[in-house]
């Protein structure tokens, strides 16, 4: 097992992403790894921020970024001290080219998003309240596959999420109530599109 990363700051856990493998193929499992197993808030931002980017597009990735939101969002939920993923799941993997791209894109949000997160609002970031948190991204996360098919909606899911998850991994309760913002602006847009 790779040593676990010290994940301070967004910056930070895209560079430990970028770390997961030196292989052509980044597993599920490498990056779990490389995060740590008791690193959830992490490990619930990774697959929403690669849902922001262009990787989106790609047929079938909002799925599969939604089942291990909603894995790691239930463990979270039930307390749980480390995170288990059935081993089908864990052993998914995607091109290191393909994750490396994500990641480049990432980068300059992530700089910003890393100077203008305080912690603030920190009570929306500690239970009970943390828990309409990842509540919220659970119900997210079962609309997901159906946003596969009108483009762009998946990513503004994605967004919600990734918000609530910056929001908790940073104590940063302002980014919590983005994330509600963005999850009531994707309930708006599909409302309007159906």
């Amino acid at each position: 097992m790779t040593a676990e990363a010290d994940l301070g700051s967004i910056t930070e856990v895209l560079e430990a992403l970028l770390d997961a493998s030196n292989d052509d193929r980044v597993t599920v499992r490498q990056i779990v790894e490389k995060m740590g197993e008791r690193s959830f808030a992490p490990l619930l931002l990774i697959p929403a921020m690669i849902l922001v980017s262009p990787v989106s597009s790609i047929p079938g990735m909002p799925t599969f970024g939604a089942i291990i939101i909603a894995l790691v969002t239930v463990q979270m939920l039930l307390g749980r001290k480390h995170l288990w993923l059935p081993e089908k799941l864990a052993e998914r993997s995607i091109t290191a080219d393909r994750l490396e791209r994500a990641v480049n894109w990432l980068r300059k949000p992530a700089a910003w998003i890393d100077r203008h997160v305080h912690q603030r609002l920190c009570y929306l970031t500690f239970r009970p309240l943390s828990h309409f948190a990842l509540l919220t991204c659970l119900a997210v996360t079962m609309v997901m596959p159906l946003m596969e098919f009108v483009p762009a909606l998946a990513t503004v899911a994605a967004f919600a999420i990734t918000l609530f998850a910056i929001g908790l991994m940073t104590r940063d309760g302002v980014f919590v109530i983005g994330g509600y913002s963005f999850t009531g602006l994707g309930v708006l847009a599909a409302t309007l599109i159906i």
